[in-house]
This record gives structure tokens, C-alpha cells and sequence, in this order.
């Protein structure tokens, strides 16, 4: 007897329908076609074995599964029920009468019961897409496939509650819809700038930074704060509309990160990947393709501590995607495009002793090792970030200082403001919603700037030797400091302020 099931294959973020035919004949053996991968091909023996432990028959005769269509190759797991839920409704045990509304998805443990799955979110959007019913998966995934409403996302334990369901013989109600129950985002964060003492400079710049989407350096020396303060830029970033939350939950649930499985993710991802990573776990890609840490940061922060300690190598490929917000992974099998719209916050030591400029402490690196140690990062790398701020040590007064700090709360309501009024301005433009985001084409119509801003800008470009790059930089920060000062148009003081925010571009930096 002929049956046939659906799944889903996962491809980059997104997915496609994948039909599973199941064909049995007089014979004997299993043999699964379609190019299925290894752990594909082993679903022969979990499957048997949860046959045996739920009370079910596997058919003695010869079993053939193609997975359709046949020239894409499957991988992982996922496919063990639907799989065993073909064979059951060809050899009669399930009825076929409601397959094909559903999609049914899961691996199996050897006692029948279901484990987790990835990819559950992006393959439940592309069955809404293709007009199905409903999504049979593990309970673990149910809340992740419900945030695709329109979409059934039925729970299930096993595999004879599968069976069973199909038959009508038992009831299992659709997992409601997390998008807004139990919101994360109203959580208070357990790190907050008012933690921080002193270092007000350097939280103006994180501040204008979360603001217009900026990337951002910091350099001091050890101790200084640099690592504390990135960790706490979450706190003060705006929150995600339900598209960026839609898109970014995806992106986990493909890796098969935790969290992902709550449902709707609804705060900005803070990713710190060590220096150690390889270039792979930084961009993306392997053997079987895998997002990424620049992509797992997609709509939110990816911080590099140490930045000179990562490979030049991995520096590089930062370029392309900083500019894009996209990365494009190549092999000879497949091409695949993550997104990758992530704000940059990197830390890094003065020089290798680390005490360079410091104010007490004396740097014992001679000149040639500052230099190389700085040459580590490239100038193009360094153009793409648009603020460097020089971290120094608090002093004992301020530290001993009870007067309590400004919280993240209220850094946070002058950030969702400026975005506001940038949102406002972008309002016609598909794809831009910071002043980050600007092309050359917008920075002329909305960053327009009087005879004593550009008398500013060309004495500047002059004394730092800066680049084009760096010059449209400054206008962008310039243009989101002024969204932070409610102004509709750029004065001297908020390019001033945006020029200063260019400190390794001083000539001279870095040499004792």
C-alpha cells in the first residue's frame, strides 16, 4: 500500500516542504531513498525499537520511504516520526484521512517518546505558507511553532499519542499562541548602568550607540570597565518589534539554542564569542550549515572582548557583513544567506602591557609593539566602526561615591525616543530603521549641515587624515546625537561631539 506524510527541510533560516512516501510490497527489509544523511539512515533501528516499545506492528514486508523531493539532502533527526507515521498509515494502523492536513515532525526516543527538534518555527511559518492544518511536533516545541498563528501546533509525547490523535481516538488541543503571554521583555534586567560608577563619557557613547545602531570600541587598560559596560548595553537598548522578534527566533531555533523553544523571543540577543572561536562558529556554515555568532546576534549585540587577540582572518570577514548586514556562506554543495544585522561592541587594551595612557601606571611596550599590536585591527575594520571611546580607571572617590548612578530605565527612554523619530524619518525607506543604516544618498538629504558644521568636518578631515568612510560615519553618529537632542537639524556641537568619538583616528594615537 501507498501513503505519503509531510515535514520540513530547513534551508538557511527558512524552509521548504518536504513529502515523505512510504510504499510497501511483498518482501522483506527498509530501505530509505531521497538523500537522506546519516542519522536519516539510522531512524530505521529508533524506529523499529519504538514500534516494539508502544504496542505497534512493524510490517513484515518490504518497506520502501523516498524522501521527496530527492535531489535536496536531508539531515538530522527530525524525520523519525513522520517517517513511522507513513509506515503505520500504509500498512493500516493510521488512518490516512487527516495526513495530509498536517505536518508531523519529531525524533524518536527508542521507547516511543519524542524529543525536541530544530528549525520547529521556521518549518511551522512555510506549513502556514503552504496551507496546512496544523503541526504535530514534541511538546518541548509546541510554544515555538504556535507563534506562528493560523497554524495548529499540536503537542505530543509519543508516538502512539500520535497515532492515536490521527485516529481520532484522542484529543489534543493546539498549543496557544506565547506571542505576548509572559513576556520576557518586562523582566528588569539583573545588570544595569547604574552599577557603574563614574565613566560617564563612556556611557554617553554606549547611549548614542544604542540610539542609532552605532558600532562601537572601547580601549583602556585592565580594569578599566570596559567588559562591565558592554554587558550591561542590553539594558538600555529599545525593545524588538514582533517582526524583529519573529525573524531573531528563527535564527535560534535553526542553531537549536535554548530559549528558542519559549516561544517568541522578545530581548535583543547578547552573544560574546571567545577569541578561541573559529572562523566557522564566528560566520557560519560546517558541514551541515549552521548560523553562525554574528547571525545568532541578528537585531542585537555581538561583543568582541580582546578584539586583537581574534585571528586577523576573522576580523576580515567582519567587513563584509558589518556593510550588508547580511552574510552569504559558499560551498561547492550549497550557498546559503544568514542575516546579520547585528551592533558591533568591541573592548581592547591600549597596547600589550595594557597601561598605555594610563594615568598612573607606566606602559613598558616599546613603540614597535604598540604598533603592532594595534596594526592587528585593519583601518577599513576600524572605519566601519563608527564610535571609539577611551575607557580610563575610576578613581577611589568615585568609586567610594553613595550617590546613586543613573539606571538603564531611564537611558532606555531617551533611546526608544530617538529611535522613534528615526523611525519616523525612515518611514518610506524598506529595510532602514537606524541612522546607522543611512546610505550616502540619504546622509545628503537628512544630514544636511550648515557653513560653520562643514567648516568643523573639512578641519577635521584635514588634522585626522580620515576617509570618506569615516566622514559619513561622523554624520551619522552627529545625526543621532541631535535625535537624542530632539533637533530636527545638525549644529556645530553635535558634529563637535560625533568628531571626538573618533579618537583612533588621531594622529599619532598609540605611539609613547
Amino acid at each position: 500500500m501507498f501513503t505519503k506524510c509531510y515535514a520540513g527541510a530547513v534551508i538557511g533560516i527558512d524552509a521548504m516542504t518536504v513529502e515523505v512516501e512510504v510504499n510497501i510490497t511483498p518482501g522483506l527489509g527498509m530501505f530509505l531513498v531521497g538523500l537522506p544523511d546519516n542519522a536519516v539512515r539510522e531512524s530505521q533501528e529508533r524506529i523499529r525499537s519504538a514500534f516494539d516499545n508502544s504496542g505497534l506492528k512493524m510490517p513484515g514486508k518490504k518497506v520502501v520511504v523516498n524522501l521527496a523531493p530527492a535531489d535536496i539532502r536531508k539531515e538530522g533527526s527530525s524525520l523519525d516520526l513522520t517517517i513511522a507515521v507513513a509506515i503505520l498509515a500504509a500498512a493500516g494502523y493510521v488512518s490516512p484521512d487527516r495526513l495530509g492536513a498536517y505536518v508531523v515532525m519529531g525524533e524518536l526516543s527508542l521507547d516511543g517518546s519524542l524529543k525536541p527538534i530544530r528549525g520547529a518555527l521556521p518549518i511551522a511559518v512555510n506549513a502556514r505558507r503552504e496551507g496546512f492544518r496544523g503541526f504535530i511536533l514534541p511538546r518541548e516545541n509546541a510554544p515555538e511553532a504556535a507563534v506562528a498563528e493560523g497554524l495548529d501546533a499540536i503537542a505530543a509525547g509519543s508516538l502512539k499519542e500520535v497515532a492515536e490523535f490521527l485516529n481520532g481516538e484522542r484529543e489534543l488541543p493546539p498549543c496557544p499562541c506565547p506571542i505576548r503571554s509572559g513576556s520576557e521583555g518586562s523582566v528588569p534586567y539583573e545588570e544595569d548602568f547604574a552599577d557603574v560608577r563614574g565613566q560617564a563619557h563612556v556611557k554617553r557613547a554606549l547611549e548614542i550607540a544604542a540610539a542609532g545602531g552605532h558600532n562601537i570600541i572601547m580601549v583602556g587598560s585592565p580594569g578599566s570597565g570596559k567588559t562591565m559596560l558592554a554587558r550591561r548595553m542590553p539594558s538600555i537598548m529599545p525593545p524588538m518589534t514582533t517582526a524583529e522578534s519573529l525573524e531573531t527566533t528563527k535564527i535560534h531555533s535553526v542553531a537549536g539554542k535554548p530559549g528558542s523553544t519559549r516561544g517568541l523571543m522578545t530581548r535583543r540577543p547578547f552573544r560574546a564569542p571567545h577569541h578561541l572561536a573559529s572562523q566557522v562558529a564566528l560566520i557560519g556554515g560546517g558541514t551541515n550549515p549552521q548560523p553562525g555568532e554574528i547571525s545568532l546576534a541578528h537585531n542585537g549585540i555581538l561583543f568582541l572582548d580582546e578584539l586583537p587577540e581574534f585571528g586577523r582572518n576573522m576580523l576580515e570577514v567582519l567587513r563584509q557583513p558589518l556593510e550588508e548586514k547580511k552574510v552569504t556562506v559558499s560551498r561547492a554543495k550549497y550557498t546559503i544567506e544568514y542575516p546579520a544585522n547585528f551592533m558591533l561592541v568591541a573592548a581592547m587594551n591600549p597596547c600589550p602591557c595594557g597601561y598605555y595612557n594610563h594615568p598612573t601606571r607606566e606602559c613598558t611596550c616599546s613603540a614597535a609593539s604598540v604598533a603592532r599590536y594595534l596594526n592587528r585591527i585593519s583601518g577599513p575594520l576600524l572605519d566601519r566602526i563608527d564610535l571609539h571611546v577611551e575607557v580610563t580607571p575610576v578613581a577611589l572617590d568615585e568609586l567610594s561615591d553613595a550617590a546613586p548612578a543613573e539606571r538603564s530605565e531611564a537611558v532606555r527612554e531617551r533611546v526608544v525616543a530617538a529611535r522613534a523619530r528615526q523611525e519616523a524619518r525612515f518611514a518610506g525607506l524598506e529595510g532602514v530603521h537606524t541612522n546607522a543604516m543611512m546610505n550616502p544618498a540619504m546622509l545628503r538629504e537628512f544630514c544636511r549641515t550648515d557653513a560653520a558644521c562643514r567648516t568643523m568636518l573639512e578641519h577635521a578631515m584635514n588634522r585626522l587624515d580620515l576617509s570618506a568612510r569615516a566622514y559619513d560615519r561622523i554624520l551619522k553618529v552627529a545625526r543621532t546625537i541631535a535625535d537624542l537632542d530632539a533637533s530636527d537639524v545638525l549644529r556645530p556641537e553635535h558634529v563637535a561631539e560625533a568628531i571626538n568619538y573618533r579618537s583612533l583616528d588621531r594622529s599619532g594615537w598609540g605611539r609613547p
